[in-house]
């Protein structure tokens, strides 16, 4: 009995031993640019795995990034052979089946080949993916990619609607908040290009009343890499008697990377002069062409100022908070004019 019990499993293993490695995915996102704040479902399955065999997924923008966040690297097989999880977008997505000794880098130049603690990978890429082009408008003379997807900032889930974003006549950018019947949508605007370091420069027309769940953030913003961020921030964050305005070096949390202060009502300019290990960011009554500028607040940051890469400038317009207060009515912004002088 036990001598046919012995070879009945030596025979099973030998033919689980015989099922070579591989992956297919069941479940693949469209292919996007890079952004840290939208994650998408992607799943499949494999075959001839070990236990303790696990899945590390990559993302491809740029370079392969693992997903979907550095802390939780491995994606779980179950018994079923199939595993789930979330990716970032990116131009290509891979899944690597790898030994439960296998330590993954955050980051890849190229994924690594089969052998040894790898022992099978799969890349979707191309034709694989289905894309949508995200619409684009002109903008002071430069090419904006509007958003149509969802996203999280500040960790609270909107909606976008393209058609919250268009210019005029007169070469005025419009964002709204608009309400639906699946609740309300927010607006996005990110230029196509990168210009690195100079002045940037907003006319905005007046947002000081706007309502305390909304929030208007211009950033420099590079999704490539932690916390290379800069952002001007209109918004009281869901307290109505807060100062309605800030300058912002990421990561927010630490207290000398937050410069808060009050935007008055009329038509403001928003700026900040980028330079390597500095950022000046002021803002300013009108246009800022007077013989006399009247400032409202000025702030440099020395410390932790991102270098010049891959960033593009960010306009956002989206609901902070929906549960502290009820959002009664949608809200337009105007921004007059963008300025960049290298």
């Amino acid at each position: 009995m036990m001598c046919l019990a012995s070879v009945a499993l030596a025979g099973c293993r030998s033919s689980h031993d015989l099922v070579a490695p591989s992956i297919e995915f069941s479940r693949l996102p469209p292919a996007g640019e890079g952004n840290g704040e939208f994650l998408q479902t992607i799943a499949g399955r494999v075959a001839g795995a070990k236990p303790g065999d696990r899945i590390v997924l990559f993302a491809h923008s740029g370079m392969w990034w693992i997903q979907p966040v550095w802390e939780r690297p491995f994606t779980a097989i179950q018994p079923d052979s199939t595993w789930t999880n979330s990716t970032h977008p990116g131009v290509g997505y891979a899944a690597v089946l790898v030994d439960g000794a296998y330590k993954p880098p955050t980051t890849l130049n190229a994924l690594p080949p089969t052998g040894g603690l790898v022992r099978a990978v799969a890349v979707a890429e191309g034709a694989m993916l289905e894309h949508e082009a995200s619409p684009k408008l002109w903008f002071s003379g430069y090419e904006w990619s509007v958003r149509n997807i969802p996203g999280d900032p500040s960790g609270l889930k909107n909606q976008y609607d393209a058609s919250n974003a268009w210019v005029d006549e007169h070469g005025f950018l419009h964002l709204r908040i608009q309400k639906t019947s699946d609740g309300w949508t927010a607006a996005q605007v990110d230029l196509t290009r990168s210009l690195g370091y100079g002045l940037y420069r907003f006319l905005v027309r007046d947002v000081s009343q706007l309502d305390p769940q909304l929030a208007l953030t211009i950033s420099s913003w590079d999704g490539s890499a932690k916390d290379q961020e800069m952002d001007i921030e209109i918004s009281r964050w869901g307290d109505p008697a807060g100062r309605n305005a800030q300058y912002v070096m990421q990561p927010f949390y630490l207290a000398p990377n937050v410069k808060r202060f009050v935007a008055p009502r009329g038509l403001l300019t928003y700026s900040f002069d980028w330079q390597p290990g500095r950022v000046d960011f002021r803002t300013v009554r009108g246009d800022g062409s007077g013989a006399r500028t009247d400032v409202v607040a000025e702030h440099a940051f020395t410390s932790g100022v991102p270098p010049a890469g891959r960033e593009t400038i960010r306009v956002n317009l989206y609901v902070f908070d929906n549960k502290l207060f009820r959002l009664e009515h949608g809200t337009e912004v105007i921004i007059e004019k963008f300025e960049y002088l290298p």
